[in-house]
């Protein structure tokens, strides 16, 4: 497989984040005192702080992350030791802990969107209503690292099929998967309604409460490697939605009112996405990040994680779609495949629908200002 493009990057990467006695600052960001940042003596450090933490305890632990990032730093691992050392600490020592063991530096100005857990209804039997799996990976999936290849697999997929004799190939893209291609391996792991199916795809896990009451718990576990098509942008340029007016919601009503024009649209996105049940979550647990640990509503967000390493924190400066400033603390514990570039991050807002109302019209321009360990080595940012 090749990896000359993972080596360039790393290379870049090395370069860009070099540690203290090569370089005053990190190339490209820019230093900023943390009595500049607007916001930052009202915010909640305590709830940063346990996010934090939680992303420290998988480093600490080497968890394997589902979907890996940049690796930690030795300077990341040693400020986590730090927190992990630490009791809970109360806004003030948390505050204190922050400004201590970080150096902020700002980004840029990206956007800012917005991901949740949707809670579905479903059933673990096929019914008229429930019609469409959810369903496991196959043993035949093959994931790629970034950047990797192989023979027989066009490049910029992220995924392939293995043959029975060995060799590679495309993994079947959304249209023919749910059109049979994988029917008769028992890879159901639960039936819900189309459209909800669709979009715990594009959100990466769910929760589906079932007909007796009781809920469950679906993380991600891979996915097909095709490319990824938002359906909100082919609405806009076929003139169905205006760019302004596109949100989940406004989706979700254009693909009630179309049932069958709609079928064909989500059809469209070749991405697909398998899943398994998580029965280690609580309830009060969000779901599992990329980086493997629940995820904190208000608190975790995804990031580009060939660029950045989980753990990091990150203080935004933007609003909510309805004008409330976005003025807090928050960790790198996810990632996803639309997510790209320093400067851009998706926002953790939480499970069920009032969270997913907030999500799907969340796409400001943010500022992004990275936390970086004082004693900063190679390997935290690009």
């Amino acid at each position: 497989m090749r990896r000359a493009f993972v080596a360039a990057a790393m290379a870049a990467l090395a370069a860009l984040v070099a540690p203290a006695s090569a370089l005053a600052q990190p190339v490209g960001l820019s230093p900023v005192a943390f009595s500049e940042l607007k916001g930052w003596a009202r915010d909640d450090h305590a709830a940063a702080f346990a996010t934090f933490s939680a992303s420290c305890r998988a480093i600490r632990d080497d968890l394997p992350p589902s979907r890996p990032a940049l690796p930690p730093s030795a300077a990341l691992k040693a400020v986590c030791e730090h927190a992990l050392a630490l009791d809970e600490q109360d806004a003030a020592a948390a505050r204190a802990f922050f400004e201590r063991e970080f150096r902020a530096y700002r980004v840029g100005t990206g956007t800012l969107t917005g991901y949740y857990e949707p809670e579905i209804e479903g059933s673990r039997e096929k019914t008229a209503r429930f019609d469409t799996p959810l369903m496991a990976r196959p043993a035949d999936l093959v994931m790629f690292a970034e950047g990797e290849t192989a023979p027989g697999v066009p490049p910029g997929l992220g995924a392939a099929r293995r043959r029975p004799d060995g060799g590679l190939e495309a993994y079947p893209e959304r249209a023919k998967i749910e059109d049979g291609a994988l029917a008769g391996r028992g890879l159901e792991l639960v039936w819900t309604e189309p459209v909800d199916a669709f979009f715990v795809h594009i959100q990466g896990s769910t929760r589906v409460r079932l007909p007796d009451g009781t809920a469950l718990r679906l993380a991600y576990d891979g996915r097909n490697g095709q490319k990824f098509t938002g359906i909100g942008r082919l609405l806009v340029e076929r003139g169905a939605l205006t760019k302004s007016g596109t949100t989940m919601a406004s989706i979700r009503t254009w693909l009630a009112q179309n049932p069958r024009e709609g079928r064909d649209l989500m059809r469209e996105n070749a991405s697909y996405i398998f899943f398994r049940i998580d029965g280690s979550l609580k309830e009060t647990d969000g779901p599992r990040g990329a980086q493997n640990v629940p995820l904190t509503p208000g608190r975790s967000i995804a990031v580009d994680r060939t660029l950045w390493s989980y753990g990091l924190p990150f203080w935004i400066e933007g609003r909510f779609p309805d004008g409330e400033r976005i003025e807090k603390l928050v960790v790198a514990q996810d990632t996803g495949s639309a997510i790209l570039g320093a400067a851009r991050g998706d926002y953790f807002v939480g499970t069920g629908d009032a969270a997913g109302a907030v999500a799907g019209g969340m796409k400001q321009q943010t500022g992004f200002v990275a936390l970086l360990p004082r004693e900063a080595g190679a390997g935290e940012a690009k």
